[in-house]
């Protein structure tokens, strides 16, 4: 068997989910948004969302909303050289939301054994996978995230 180089999560998911491109693109602009923009406007913008080219950015005052908007072709070039999808810009007036701290950490809950039946379910769910260390996640994944029995009887 061939071995494959590693691949980040965020391909793989965006292999799977195309829809999450867009938003894995914006979270990467977030992260270099301070080397793209410089510190004053990083100070007060951020990166919003981007859809079909057309980046929209949070300005937290009106004065910093007209200013970019006069300078909008030359950060729409800076950003355009650095993510090629950014095609134009959109500001927008409101709070920029301040960096996320890392949610505090809860001890885990002790899990119920899963029956048999949720055992047959998630190794048929896995078994379509073909890569046997990437199906071997996809077992533990599920078995984590898989739902405990009095939650899945209420929907039935």
């Amino acid at each position: 068997m061939k071995s494959r180089a590693p691949r980040a999560v965020g391909e793989l998911l965006v292999s799977a989910l195309p829809q999450l491109e867009d938003r894995l693109l914006v979270q990467r602009m977030r992260r270099a948004w301070g080397a793209v923009v410089g510190g004053d406007l990083a100070r007060r913008t951020q990166p919003q969302a981007l859809v079909n080219g057309c980046l929209t950015i949070v300005v937290d005052n009106s004065p910093w909303l007209h200013e970019l908007t006069l300078r909008a072709p030359e950060l729409t070039a800076r950003l355009h050289a650095q993510f090629p999808t950014v095609q134009s810009l959109r500001f927008s007036l409101g709070a920029a939301a301040a960096e996320e701290a890392a949610p505090e950490r809860r001890p885990a809950a002790r899990r119920e054994r899963l029956s048999e039946e949720d055992t047959r379910a998630i190794d048929a769910a896995a078994a379509a996978i073909s890569d046997p260390a990437l199906a071997a996640g996809a077992r533990r994944l599920l078995a984590r995230a898989w739902p405990p029995a009095p939650a899945r009887g209420k929907d039935r």
